[in-house]
């Protein structure tokens, strides 16, 4: 054979190595294993034969002269892909000739579900498509959108519609519920979350919202039971635990009310509402050390204290005759927010640091703001009568003014028997005034 057959075959030989190579990257991006192997094992063994055939017919003397001798096997072997041993075994069996046959093998190199292996991962991307909305959800989300276009009746009407689809929807009760709340319709809001309770009784938040409207209600024990429900769902939930001690201590049970209180606490800590709540409990039950402690966390944990967090902290610094505290935080309240039980308070505890001038100015405060206040008007004609009685009961105007004032508070609170007897005494005037 001439040199150009010699070059001619080198280049068809690497052609078909070619293919089979090209054979190989397709199989390999199509991701599947099986039908990569059969490719290759295919192309391998077309390239075998095709060389054999070709050394057969080649010129023995030629191939000695342009080219050093190799051994046909061994040079075969060179230019197959290599192959591990589990793959040489598997070349050995007849090959699958028909279409059938290779799908068959794809399908069995699949793992079974029972060798625990992991699925063969792909690097097809997993679509999850949406599954289509039921009307009754369709009604909901229009209601949603309504709802935050602030269209509350437009809303109702679109929850109304998805409960007519289906009356066992309880997110449409739920929602319904919601907006009659807000709407502060809360006989209509009660049954709203009535009916989600009876369809879902393990709801939690059908059950939590049923018993804040009970509660907002005046149904004390109805909502004991159903915050006791929504508890038996979710036993450490924060609300839940909270508006249950709020009920407790609403109907004169402190002791019921205080492990509520502290399962709260434990679930939210930093919840300056929850700290609140547990010092009033403390409070209830005249722990008054724990309960100014609570209040202080709690006053450190709001970004603004309010008025009733100030108050019951002071009415505590009173019972424990901490007035110097006491005064300093009605002092506080006051200058952001002037209230009239806060300057009556504050009244009080001028008056027991015996600072008098400055008591008589806080209660005058605290009846300005509200004429009615009768604890205020009390202040008056106490601050009143101890100036008559400092003055050896000499100074009638200060008589005449407590007088006058102890009158206006029984007009509005005939139930004060103290005042009923200061009055008593001090009605008629003294021989000493002037």
């Amino acid at each position: 054979m001439t040199h150009k057959n010699t070059t001619f075959i080198k280049q068809q030989t690497l052609t078909l190595l070619s293919a089979s190579i090209l054979i190989g990257c397709a199989g390999t991006l199509g991701g599947c294993k099986a039908i990569k192997k059969h490719q290759d094992r295919k192309a391998a063994e077309r390239e075998a034969r095709q060389i054999e055939e070709m050394q057969t017919n080649e010129d023995p003397q030629t191939t000695a002269q342009n080219e050093q001798p190799v051994d046909q096997s061994e040079w075969i072997q060179q230019q197959r892909p290599r192959e591990t041993p589990t793959e040489t075994q598997s070349n050995a069996r007849t090959e699958p000739e028909s279409l059938d046959e290779v799908v068959m093998e794809i399908i069995d190199e699949r793992p079974s579900a029972s060798d625990g292996s992991r699925p063969v991962q792909t690097n097809e991307p997993i679509i999850d498509l949406p599954s289509p909305k039921s009307r009754e959800e369709e009604s909901l989300s229009r209601a949603v959108e309504l709802y935050s276009s602030g269209d509350l009746e437009a809303a109702l009407r679109e929850l109304e519609r998805a409960i007519a689809i289906n009356p066992r929807f309880t997110r449409a009760y739920i929602e319904s519920g919601d907006i009659y709340m807000e709407l502060a319709d809360y006989e209509r809001a009660e049954r709203q979350y009535a009916a989600a309770v009876r369809n879902e009784p393990r709801n939690y938040l059908a059950q939590y919202r049923h018993a804040n409207v009970l509660h907002k209600l005046g149904a004390l024990e109805e909502s004991k039971r159903a915050y006791l429900r929504a508890l038996s769902i979710r036993p450490s939930a924060f609300d839940a635990n909270l508006g249950l001690s709020i009920v407790h201590l609403e109907s004169g049970a402190a002791e019921q009310a205080i492990p509520y209180a502290q399962r709260a606490v434990r679930a939210d800590p930093p919840s300056g509402r929850a700290r609140m709540h547990l010092g009033n409990v403390y409070a209830a039950m005249d722990q008054h050390e724990d309960a100014i402690v609570e209040y202080q966390q709690a006053a450190d944990m709001m970004e603004a204290p309010g008025t009733g967090l100030l108050l019951n902290l002071a009415d505590s610094l009173n019972q424990l005759e901490r007035y110097a505290e006491m005064v300093a935080a009605l002092e506080q309240l006051v200058l952001i927010e002037p209230d009239t039980v806060a300057y009556e308070r504050l009244g009080s505890g001028y008056f027991r640091l015996r600072r008098y001038d400055d008591a008589l100015q806080a209660f005058n405060s605290s009846v300005n703001l509200d004429p009615n206040h009768y604890p205020g008007l009390n202040g008056i004609a106490v601050c009143e009568l101890n100036n008559y009685l400092w003055n050896g009961k000499t100074d009638g105007g200060a008589r005449e003014r407590a007088v006058d004032a102890m009158r206006r508070s029984l007009r509005i609170e005939r139930q004060q028997p103290r005042i009923v007897e200061l009055l008593r005494r001090y009605s008629d005037p003294a021989g000493s005034e002037k």
